[in-house]
């Protein structure tokens, strides 16, 4: 199954929390942070949204940092993605 965003809408696919300490100690999944860095997935076409005009200006790969309670989560063939507007984008995370 794939999922294809509608207007102004992006899937993302977050990264996997840290398992490890820098000191090396293993972390358990309840202590596991997860980061608010996720992957583009796949983006909707823009167009008219609330009578305006939106471009979309985020690609399929690009990482981006969203705030921490943005969006829907939604799981597809048991992988979780979240479904947010490009509106809670808060930056594009370039090397």
């Amino acid at each position: 199954m794939k999922l294809r965003p509608l207007a102004d809408r992006v899937v993302l696919k977050q990264f996997k929390a840290e398992e490890k300490t820098k000191s090396g100690l293993f972390l358990a999944t309840s202590a596991q942070e997860k980061p608010e860095l996720y992957e583009v997935v796949e983006v909707g076409p823009g167009g008219l949204v609330d009578g305006n005009e939106v471009k979309m200006t985020v690609s399929a790969g690009d990482r981006v940092l969203v705030g921490k309670y943005s969006g829907t989560t939604v799981k597809v063939d048991d992988e979780e993605y979240s479904i947010v507007r490009q509106g809670d984008i808060l930056a594009i995370v370039e090397d």
